[in-house]
């Protein structure tokens, strides 16, 4: 996969963070089908995108309710959700002074 990033092909490693334009689409299109027939859907991710700080701030944004990642990601993991619940509530990450 490292050559294909190198080459442009990819932005980034798509093993470890969500391809945003491409899968991102299915993602929102599947959430969306899901949460049409059982409004109350529990949805998550695990694996390597469940360590990603990008593919979770992306997940907070399509609604899912859970990340999953290995336990040496877990302090990242939920700093990262707390960062995109944040973002997403409209407070700023830095403090004003």
């Amino acid at each position: 996969m490292e050559e294909y990033v190198d080459r442009g092909i990819f932005d980034k490693e798509p093993f470890q963070t969500f391809d945003q334009k491409g899968i991102g689409r299915l993602f929102s299109t599947a959430v969306s089908l899901g949460r049409s027939v059982k409004s109350k859907l529990k949805l998550g991710i695990c694996g390597e995108h469940g360590g990603d700080p990008a593919s979770i701030a992306f997940c907070h944004s399509q609604g899912l309710t859970y990340v999953s990642c290995s336990p040496f990601r877990v302090p990242l993991t939920r700093l990262a959700a707390a960062q995109a619940a944040i973002k997403a509530s409209g407070h700023s990450l830095t403090q004003d002074r």
